[in-house]
């Protein structure tokens, strides 16, 4: 009788409720085992369908890792931008997308794990890597803008930009593990050495405005 009611909890599901249980089953499992190490045999299993089903909507491993990947992008990509685009003064728009990064991790560990592996397949909108350097040639502008008020050279901007995206993004890699201290704490000292510099600084930072 169980086996009757699972077979028929399953015959109710939706093509877009079907694909949704794909995504999120494979989405645990890339994060698990990595792409290499993960089989449509199991996302199948996992799932309690059978290996042609998934043939059905992603036609192999390779199209259910790509929407997978596709769609971590495209939220991290968001709460970047969000954060550079609110404006304000340049130290606070370093929090808000440190902290931006932090809370994606916070909150989408699986989808983070996937994305900082390297890419097996081409993907429409890049690699991790590339969308970090999406985000330093936004920063990119700021600090140029930035660096003409302190009459600094601008043409080094680029470079700076990806020294400080870099640096957050390479502290979250950390941070994802660790997860200590907190995450307002893991900003604020990010802010702290890209704002201060190691001759300034602070021995208790603490951001402008608590998250």
């Amino acid at each position: 009788m169980a086996s009757d009611s699972k077979r028929a909890t399953r015959a109710r599901m939706t093509g877009t409720q079907r694909r949704a249980q794909l995504l999120d089953v494979s989405r645990r499992l890339f994060a698990e085992k990595g792409f290499d190490n993960t089989s449509v045999e199991e996302i199948a299993a996992r799932a309690e369908v059978s290996k042609p089903v998934v043939y059905e909507h992603f036609g192999g491993k390779e199209g259910i890792y790509a929407v997978v990947v596709d769609r971590e992008i495209q939220t991290l990509t968001g709460a970047l931008t969000d954060a550079l685009e609110e404006g304000g003064h340049p130290k606070v728009m370093v929090e808000r997308t440190a902290l931006a990064l932090l809370t994606y991790i916070e909150e989408s560990e699986d989808g983070f794990r996937i994305l900082v592996r390297d890419s097996p397949v081409a993907q429409a909108t890049g690699t991790f890597s590339s969308l970090i350097g999406d985000v330093a040639s936004q920063v990119e502008h700021l600090l140029a803008a930035q660096f003409k008020k302190q009459a600094l050279d601008p043409r080094t901007a680029p470079m700076y930009a990806q020294m400080l995206v870099g640096m957050v993004a390479l502290t979250g890699q950390w941070w994802l593990d660790a997860r200590s201290p907190k995450k307002a704490e893991v900003a604020a000292h990010l802010v702290n050495l890209a704002w201060n510099g190691l001759e300034g600084l602070e021995r208790r930072p603490a951001l402008t405005r608590q998250p």
